[in-house]
């Protein structure tokens, strides 16, 4: 009879889901979860636990005290994470010495009361378990760029969807910009919001990225902005802390490097593709020429192929090569001020710095070896991303190149620029095999392009700032977004600032 009495001893009931609704200011939760106790007399009485917990689940899921990321469960009522839940567990020993009893287990999402060790399932609890590992199904997904509804954390703080802002942790807004302009390219962005698409994968910036797509797009989130910080040290990680946290780094090396990483992370071993190749791969063709002694026995070769050459010394070269950014390479800027004693900041076209992958513009290249070069892109991506070449670096300082560039918002139209080869053509052959064939005519003829980000520079080299201008798609709306700032702009601003990094996405019709 005493053992029936101690096991009936705790007992959870459920609550009501509006109970949840009461977590409100600075991320503040507050639940109220009735438990019924047995005393030895029978009579039964209800005991109100109330949790008051700073939850931020952005951080790593390390136990505050054995440093371990094993079975770690984090404490609703002040937030801490700890290893384990049995006798002799860190979350056991705090559950005792801090009078906290409500513990939820990281990996499983499952909610404990410590230290009697019985689960707690109520539906009310599923808040925390979105917040905790936000969840998209495929409508959902298919449903991101026709929402215009802003959601509301809560703490009270209204917030777009996909515009949140990033927590600069320290001097990490290069990867915050990055970040946001990725978010822009919708394939991209579906393919990481749902966790199928990559669980083969094993390596941990990959999922680091999935987790903070999810949160940035997640509508049910406790406040209005997310910290990357998981998402960092997977980079400092794989990237052996050439970008880390508390140094500035440049937003093209940042993100030539992680599209590159993901992709390796994630082709399959049968076909070198991947997401990132589908998204952002163009293909190149060099025609390169250079000279030296070295190349004699190489030259003879190369002769042979290009049927002569005029100059005995000259070596000349043609092959494809794929790409994921262009390099764009900006005229000097001018040595000498005007009468009004100011510099004067040149302007230049976007069409005219395109003329360099027109296949006939020249460009010396000094290293690895000094060479003639000729640029001509043969394939062109779904979403291509331009690069302007700003910084110059020497032995002593790093110069920045003030022109700014004059670029269209919409339709860059790329073929009268750009010349690209027709389409090949089909042979005839069935009827339904033609139907088949004309659509995948009309994609590789489609070169108009929309920018969807822009990442620009203020400020000296070593001491500036970086900021980005993004599109919302359900809306066409352009807005300014700098660390934690996300406000609305006018796309005619968007043109007037120093473009450093912009994504276009090619349109859908031709």
């Amino acid at each position: 009879m005493m053992m029936t009495m101690m096991k009936m001893r705790i007992m959870p009931i459920s609550f009501k889901g509006s109970e949840l609704d009461r977590w409100r200011s600075g991320g503040i939760a507050r639940i109220s979860i009735p438990l019924i106790d047995r005393d030895i007399a029978g009579r039964r009485k209800i005991v109100l636990l109330r949790i008051t917990a700073v939850l931020d689940f952005d951080f790593e899921k390390f136990c505050s005290i054995s440093l371990t990321n094993l079975n770690v469960y984090a404490c609703l009522v002040c937030g801490k994470y700890f290893q384990g839940r049995g006798p002799k567990s860190h979350a056991y020993t705090h559950s005792l010495e801090a009078g906290h009893h409500v513990y939820i287990n990281l990996k499983t999402e499952k909610v404990y009361c410590l230290p009697d060790g019985y689960e707690i399932n109520d539906p009310s609890l599923d808040d925390i378990r979105h917040v905790l590992n936000p969840r998209f199904n495929r409508e959902q997904v298919e449903q991101l760029d026709k929402s215009k509804l802003w959601a509301r954390a809560l703490d009270g703080s209204d917030y777009l969807p996909g515009l949140v802002g990033l927590n600069n942790i320290k001097e990490t807004e290069f990867v915050n910009v990055t970040i946001q302009a990725l978010m822009r390219v919708t394939p991209l962005r579906n393919f990481f919001l749902i966790p199928e698409n990559y669980q083969h994968c094993k390596s941990p910036l990959v999922h680091r990225f999935g987790e903070l797509t999810r949160k940035i797009w997640h509508a049910r989130n406790f406040k209005g902005q997310v910290s990357p910080h998981e998402f960092l040290q997977a980079v400092m990680k794989a990237s052996k802390k050439r970008f880390r946290i508390g140094a500035q780094s440049d937003p093209v090396e940042f993100v030539s490097w992680l599209l590159n990483t993901l992709h390796t992370d994630l082709r399959s071993s049968k076909k070198n593709t991947s997401i990132i190749y589908e998204c952002f791969q163009g293909e190149l063709e060099v025609e390169k020429e250079t000279q030296g002694k070295g190349a004699v026995d190489r030259r003879e070769n190369v002769d042979d192929q290009n049927g002569g050459s005029e100059n005995p010394n000259v070596v000349k070269e043609t092959f494809k090569m794929p790409f994921l950014m262009l390099g764009l390479d900006l005229p000097p800027p001018p040595l000498f001020q005007d009468v009004m004693e100011k510099n004067i900041i040149p302007q230049v076209p976007l069409f005219n710095i395109l003329k360099k992958f027109d296949g006939e513009t020249i460009t010396e290249v000094v290293r690895p070896q000094l060479a003639r070069m000729k640029y001509r892109v043969t394939k062109l991506p779904p979403y291509i991303i331009l690069h302007m070449r700003r910084f110059t670096k020497n032995n002593f300082f790093v110069e920045k190149n003030p022109t700014l560039v004059n670029f269209p918002v919409k339709n860059l139209e790329l073929k009268d620029y750009i010349p690209l080869p027709p389409p090949k053509k089909v042979k005839k052959s069935l009827a339904k095999d033609d139907e088949k064939s004309q659509p995948k005519d009309t994609e590789k003829s489609r070169t108009k392009y929309d920018l969807i980000a822009n990442i620009v520079h203020e400020g000296k080299p070593n001491e500036g700032s970086y900021r980005v201008f993004v599109q919302r798609k359900s809306e066409e709306q352009w807005y300014e977004v700098q660390d934690l700032h996300v406000s609305e702009t006018l796309p005619q601003m968007v043109a007037l600032s120093e473009a450093y990094m912009q994504v276009y996405e090619l349109q859908q019709q031709p």
